[in-house]
């Protein structure tokens, strides 16, 4: 299985603003998903802007152990000759995900309705986060877990049952994650299987899934919840998929755009899909100066063209429930924060506590290490701000983890003093060429 690599030290220091006009890469969320659907589809999937990540990479082995034939054309273009639903070969080894959460878990849920064994791997990092909240209703739709680690951990095996149950499953967390997991494993079954959210999380795989051709039905339930359901044993036809800008990794040069004074910063085509959009809505009402160029459609998910402009924030309330639509930009946000005036305060975060380090932890670290005032109180983060002006100077423990890397390297861009991260070799797990992007804006990172 992966093994961890030596650290890489990364600086980064104030080097006046930032100008210029860029695209991240590729949504890592549809990445995973497309080349998930591939698998499952009859025919041939043509994907045009895949994130080449370390992340989406391990999916795309994953899908080849499984009997798909996948293709590399050229940069972000690849090709996903699928084998069916119920047409899964067993591979002859391990699942090696090495950091990718969703792509083992979203295969979790695609192995263990099909009537194979399937063992999954992964690296230092994922073998600490929770499987159980994805094993559960896999077992409930008559998956056997073979093997498991304490606590529900990998390396887990899973042989899939002759024939999966359909469930109607209630997550006890909003999560993305488990929704889909179950949502793929109801592929494999007769008759309806259907999700129950307490929160609306991302809708990618329900509109992928519609892509491919499944039949599907979502509608609310409760104040801010959904039902979704799945009709089971479709026969998926292979579709093009067009990957729009990761708004995740969008989050990183925009915030650095807001922080740094002077700075005029466009980022092209970023996926506004209003389930991914809370750190938008979040910074606006801080007081963001980010206006939209352009609009438009990628594959069924709205893009815009933004444009952000360095601005005086204002701290706020961060409303527990918007937390599904922006739970990994919280430690990015928490930089913003970190620059704004008075306080703010994001509520119900007890999800970062389970990623790929326990983030809440990490980011409060981080901002004491940058001489910012802040504390945990039960599930949410409390951020003093500095008015503008951060001290800077410490070292971060990024804990293996991409998102915290990236958030303290965009903070070391404002900062009096210059900010490191003890490793930034993780950050290629979601944005290969994070550093020469935002250097090419004018930063100076290291």
């Amino acid at each position: 299985m992966a093994h961890a690599e030596p650290p890489i030290p990364v600086t980064a220091r104030s080097h006046g603003p930032l100008s210029g006009r860029v695209r991240v890469p590729g949504d890592k969320s549809i990445s995973h998903r497309s080349l998930i659907l591939g698998l499952l589809a009859i025919g041939e999937a043509r994907i045009h802007g895949l994130l080449e990540s370390e992340d989406v990479m391990h999916t795309a082995a994953a899908a080849r152990a499984l009997g798909a034939i996948v293709h590399r054309d050229g940069p972000g273009a690849w090709r996903v000759r699928g084998v069916g639903i119920g047409g899964l070969r067993e591979p002859a080894g391990p699942l090696d995900f090495g950091n990718a959460g969703t792509g083992s878990r979203l295969m979790m849920g695609v192995c263990g309705a099909h009537p194979i064994t399937v063992t999954f791997d992964g690296d230092a990092s994922l073998r600490q986060r929770p499987m159980r909240r994805i094993l559960d209703p896999l077992e409930l739709m008559g998956a056997t877990v073979v093997a498991q680690q304490d606590g529900g951990r990998v390396p887990i095996t899973i042989r899939g049952p002759k024939e999966a149950v359909p469930i109607s499953y209630r997550p006890p967390v909003a999560s993305a994650q488990i929704k889909s997991a179950v949502l793929l494993a109801g592929l494999a079954a007769p008759g309806e299987t259907s999700v129950i959210e307490p929160e609306a999380t991302r809708d990618h795989t329900e509109k992928m899934l519609a892509h491919f051709g499944a039949e599907l039905r979502a509608s609310p339930d409760g104040a801010h919840g959904r039902r979704i359901v799945l009709k089971g044993q479709p026969e998926l036809q292979a579709a093009p998929v067009l990957v729009p800008a990761d708004p995740s990794s969008a989050a990183f040069p925009l915030v650095a755009a807001l922080i740094v004074p002077g700075s005029d910063v466009i980022i092209e085509s970023v996926m506004t899909n209003p389930l991914r959009s809370g750190l938008l809505a979040t910074l606006r009402e801080m007081g963001a100066d980010i206006t939209v160029e352009s609009e438009s459609d990628a594959g069924g998910e709205s893009v815009a063209t933004l444009r952000v402009r360095a601005s005086a924030l204002c701290g706020i309330t961060v409303p527990s429930e918007r937390a599904p639509s922006m739970i990994d930009e919280y430690p990015v946000l928490a930089v913003a924060a970190a620059f704004a005036t008075g306080t703010t305060r994001m509520r119900g975060l007890q999800e970062l506590r389970v990623k790929e380090s326990d983030r809440l932890a990490a980011v409060e670290a981080g901002l004491k290490a940058a001489g910012v005032t802040c504390r945990i109180e039960g599930d949410d983060l409390v951020v003093e701000g500095g008015s503008g002006s951060v001290a800077g100077g410490g070292v971060v423990a990024t804990h293996l983890d991409h998102r915290i890397a990236m958030s303290f390297l965009v903070m070391g861009l404002a900062t009096r003093k210059p900010m490191q991260v003890d490793d930034g070799a993780m950050i290629a797990t979601s944005f290969p060429g994070f550093v020469a992007l935002m250097n090419e804006l004018g930063a100076e990172i290291g």
